[in-house]
């Protein structure tokens, strides 16, 4: 895939160690699909079980953290016979250029898919020159 230079993908990796999470529990790095048109960089993250209220979005320094927590299903009443669907924490990070107008970024979760619009500031919008004649 090749990459745009406004929204740049830091590699995936999973996190492990005690070092880089302050929480014990499994984090998860979400599938993303990032769409670019000329306005705009649009970017999906598979974040299911997240309830919006869950989600984190950072931008500091020109990195996106993206988190999320998957909390249980199960009720106060209620014990597990079989699960699959594993607790933790959704979390990925990227870069984001100055092209990226950052006070403009739109998220949305919906059906466990979280949808960021990146809007690219006007100075980075491509433009047609009028020639006049003398």
């Amino acid at each position: 895939m090749a990459e745009s230079k406004e929204l740049q993908v830091k590699e995936k990796q999973e996190v492990a160690t005690p070092a880089e999470q302050t929480r014990p529990g499994l984090v998860f790095t979400p599938e993303v699909d990032i769409f670019e048109t000329e306005r705009e960089i649009t970017l999906l993250a598979d974040m299911p079980g997240v309830a919006a209220g869950d989600v984190n979005i950072d931008l500091r320094e020109g990195v996106l953290t993206l988190s999320g927590d998957v909390k249980p299903w199960e009720g106060a009443g209620e014990s597990d016979v079989l699960v699959e669907f594993e607790i933790g924490k959704y979390y990925r990070q990227f870069s984001l250029s100055e092209v990226i107008d950052q006070n403009k970024i739109v998220a949305k979760l919906e059906d466990g898919v979280l949808r960021l619009n990146l809007p690219k500031t006007e100075k980075a919008l491509p433009r047609r020159i009028t020639v006049n004649a003398a």
